[in-house]
């Protein structure tokens, strides 16, 4: 499945075929009563958050619970820092994009230091140099040059977006990102399934908490385009 929906977003083409089927259902997926203006697809939304869901407690749950029980906290780490290392990259070009070029410099010397002396990212020696871990995408860079966010939903398998951020994540994903283009090969799969159940585990005690909420959809809503607002505007 995660070989999948990895091939699948390094089509551009299907990938912007799955965005108009959204807008194209979510057109005819109102619900009773006066609309969130930033949710106007609120059903379709519901309906897509409910698959994903399913889809998480059969899968991806069950795997980060089992990573999380049997690799060692320092492996783990090192796991995630090494992610964190190549998800760098995409920083680095949607600093560059953004003109922020002190920032820019400053995440390219994270990248060096993790890679040489951290060990191809196992070890995250930069941030014990100060140089401070940023977060950019192509998607805040769309918002940053005045780019609407567009609507919010519910995307298969990847989870809330807007317009915008789903037309940054197919342009990280096919352009930048230095894994996903190289998804025709096993190795590159075999990362790609690492980083999802590794990403899956680091929310295993949030989800917990989500999963007590009285309506965890609005909740994941609402913490995303606040979290999304953040990062545009730093």
């Amino acid at each position: 499945m995660v070989r999948f929906v990895a091939s699948f977003i390094m089509n551009g083409r299907n990938y912007c075929l799955l965005v108009c089927l959204i807008f194209l259902t979510g057109g005819c997926a109102t619900i009773d009563g006066p609309s969130d203006p930033n949710d106007p697809f609120e059903r379709y939304n519901r309906s897509i958050y409910s698959f994903n869901t399913v889809v998480d407690e059969n899968v991806l749950k069950p795997a980060a619970e089992t990573y999380q029980k049997y690799v060692p906290g320092v492996i783990s780490t090192g796991i995630s820092n090494f992610f964190s290392n190549l998800g760098d990259v995409i920083v680095v070009a949607n600093d560059l994009l953004q003109l922020k070029f002190i920032q820019a410099a400053s995440d390219l010397t994270r990248i060096y230091f993790n890679t040489t002396i951290g060990l191809l990212g196992f070890i995250d020696v930069a941030t014990h140099m100060d140089l401070r871990k940023h977060h950019e995408d192509f998607g805040q860079t769309l918002g940053y040059w005045g780019v609407p966010r567009g609507p919010y939903f519910m995307l298969p398998f990847f989870g809330p977006s807007t317009i915008r951020d789903t037309a940054g994540l197919v342009t990280d994903s096919a352009y930048i990102d230095p894994v996903y283009g190289q998804l025709d090969t096993r190795p590159a799969t075999a990362v790609v399934v690492v980083d999802a159940i590794d990403t899956r585990a680091s929310f295993l005690l949030a989800s917990t908490f989500l999963e007590e909420a009285i309506d965890p959809y609005i909740n994941i809503r609402d913490a995303y385009l606040q979290r999304r607002r953040n990062f545009v505007f730093d």
